[in-house]
């Protein structure tokens, strides 16, 4: 216990909610008495209100958290509110506090609100301290040589892998001391994470999933001593248990980053010594996968737009196809092409997908289907049991080739010859689609091909039981091949038009790639002011405009089956058009790009 044994500091969790190398906590337990807070607001979720699995598990994590500090010597409060701010402030007077203390988050959503906090809570004179608790590195001390913001993951993660890590992990505390007051405390049950209709559903995760923070711990280390080794030769199999299976603990801060990082290292100089070349690269493919969690939220930084319009100018004049009827077969895993269905069956079921099939399904509907990138996206953040905004908008930016190394957008992958990769015997599929469970591995990846006495003998009746295709992969490959083509004739035709009017400088990617213009992040320089005052402080939009964009709707919406489920304001023909100030950056910009955010931009949407 520190010398400051008066202070009274509250502790905001949010999805930090372990007790182990948890700086908020830590700092909070050693100045004095604290008083640990999750507030659940959900109408200010908006549109990313949690899906019925994310909830779940955020209320398994909080029931787990707050065991764990009862045995600490201090109580979980938990509160529901209509403002985080209002919340605050309330238990702030109740409890007398002069401090309020976080760990940092990087989405477009919570960078508006922490702002906002620190402003209202600077004029009331408390105090707020933010850590970094969820990143091996800030956004805004990772850069270039001449001090922009990285635009390609490679060049990004190879100055992080050269940068020197602190190499210490905060311990739990010993013991807390409880800062006496008392607010309108909510039960678990009250908060309202889990109706009683899903329920039945719900009890189906626990047999498969152990939620919390010592649970994480164990599944950190049975991954690392068991799985680690072959991760490199077996973590493209669809099958079985392929992957880390960590990335519902790491979003919802049951583990750190830091750990599991600085354990996989520890494996690597082990095996270095051993000289053990399968070990080695297989920590270098995990490292790899922790680094694109972190450059998701590096981007998401100091690009705040991107949950809704691409970094890339390439789909600002793209047709994007409207057909609820498609999407409707898309979701609910009827599109004919068994690898696809089979994936999108699992992800209603069981709200996981191998990363691989996340990334078919998502091709699929992008270029097979031509439906706009932001529909898919929302799907799988209302469906997927680690939904992550930042790294659903770095894949989905990904594979609609938005971003300076992402996937080709004339590139269309044909899902029989996936699933012949990377399901061989079609045990993914059978597992999913039991409907052609007893038909022949040598036509289970294109049925349509079948001859009649297989597909009688099989018990599969084409356009009955199992669907014909959607559509035929050479005429999707025309179709994308056609919207390219017209996309480029509008784009030529606007910069024709641009140049008669006459436009300000553009501004190009700092890699140069196909000279598509992105706004350029200037990192180092003087970091933007914050109402606390401190050095190692979150930095802060320089223009809070991020929110215009997004719904404000707030309302709950019960999880709906899939031929229900419904979009709203996606928009023919482009991607969702907003004003050129939205595109303020959470770092300084750079003076060529306030230029450019002053005019047409070509890179706005």
């Amino acid at each position: 216990m520190g010398s400051s044994c008066t202070e009274k500091t509250i502790v905001w969790f949010r999805r930090d909610l372990r007790i182990e190398d948890n700086p908020a906590l830590a700092e909070a337990a050693r100045d004095g008495a604290v008083f640990p807070l999750f507030i659940w607001c959900p109408k200010e979720e908006q549109q990313f209100y949690p899906g019925r699995v994310s909830r779940w598990w955020l209320k398994q994590s909080l029931i787990h958290l707050r065991q764990s500090l009862k045995s600490l010597g201090a109580d979980l409060v938990l509160m529901k509110a209509n403002s985080t701010t209002s919340a605050l402030i309330e238990c702030i007077t109740a409890v007398g506090a002069t401090k309020l203390v976080y760990n940092q988050l990087y989405d477009p959503i919570s960078l508006v609100r922490d702002h906002s906090i620190k402003q209202n809570l600077g004029e009331l004179g408390v105090k707020v301290q933010t850590y970094n608790g969820d990143m091996l590195y800030e956004p805004w001390e990772v850069y270039d040589k001449e001090g922009y913001a990285f635009t390609t993951f490679n060049a990004y993660w190879d100055k992080c892998m050269k940068m020197q890590t602190d190499p210490s992990l905060r311990l739990p505390p010993c013991r807390l001391v409880q800062a006496p007051g008392s607010v309108d405390d909510c039960t678990i049950e009250k908060l309202g994470l889990e109706d009683e209709s899903e329920k039945p559903s719900n009890a189906l995760l626990g047999r498969g999933w152990s939620p919390g923070w010592i649970n994480a711990e164990k599944a950190l280390t049975t991954f690392i001593e068991n799985h680690l080794l072959d991760y490199a030769k077996h973590r493209l199999k669809v099958t079985g248990n392929s992957t880390s299976i960590l990335s519902p603990y790491i979003h919802f801060g049951e583990l750190s980053v830091k750990k599991v990082f600085h354990s996989v290292i520890m494996k690597q100089i082990l095996w270095a010594k051993e000289q053990n070349q399968e070990g080695e690269k297989s920590v270098a493919c995990f490292l790899k996968s922790i680094g694109l969690r972190e450059y998701s939220r590096y981007i998401c930084f100091n690009f705040p737009f991107t949950h809704e319009r691409s970094l890339l100018s390439n789909l600002k004049y793209f047709p994007w196809q409207t057909s609820q009827a498609h999407f409707k077969a898309w979701r609910q895993g009827r599109t004919g092409y068994p690898l696809v269905d089979a994936g999108m069956r699992e992800l209603w079921a069981t709200g996981w997908l191998h990363n691989k099939i996340r990334v078919i399904t998502a091709s699929f509907l992008v270029k097979c289907l031509l439906l706009p990138w932001q529909w898919g996206m929302k799907y799988f953040w209302d469906t997927l049991l680690d939904a992550d905004l930042e790294s659903d908008i770095l894949g989905w930016q990904y594979i609609s080739g938005s971003l300076p190394d992402g996937h080709d957008l004339r590139r269309l992958d044909n899902p029989e010859v996936q699933g012949f990769k990377f399901d061989p015997e079609g045990e993914y599929i059978r597992q999913w689609l039991p409907e052609l469970a007893r038909l022949p591995t040598e036509w289970i990846h294109h049925p349509w091909n079948a001859p009649l006495a297989v597909l009688q003998a099989s018990g599969v009746e084409l356009g009955l039981n199992y669907p014909k295709p959607i559509i035929d992969i050479e005429l999707a490959r025309d179709n994308l091949t056609t919207a390219i083509l017209l996309m480029n004739q509008k784009e030529s035709a606007s910069k024709q038009e641009n140049n008669c009017e006459g436009t300000n400088e553009v501004v190009v990617d700092n890699c140069d790639v196909e000279n598509l213009p992105i706004p350029k992040v200037l990192l180092r320089k003087e970091k933007t002011p914050c109402p606390s005052n401190s050095s190692n402080d979150q930095r802060v939009p320089s223009i809070v405009k991020i929110s215009s964009g997004i719904n404000n709707d707030g309302a709950k919406r019960s999880r709906q089956e899939p031929d229900e489920y419904s979009l709203k304001d996606c928009k023919s023909g482009s991607e969702f058009s907003k004003t050129d100030d939205d595109l303020c950056s959470t770092a300084v910009s750079s003076s060529a790009s306030k230029k450019q955010a002053t005019g047409t931009s070509s890179f706005c949407f």
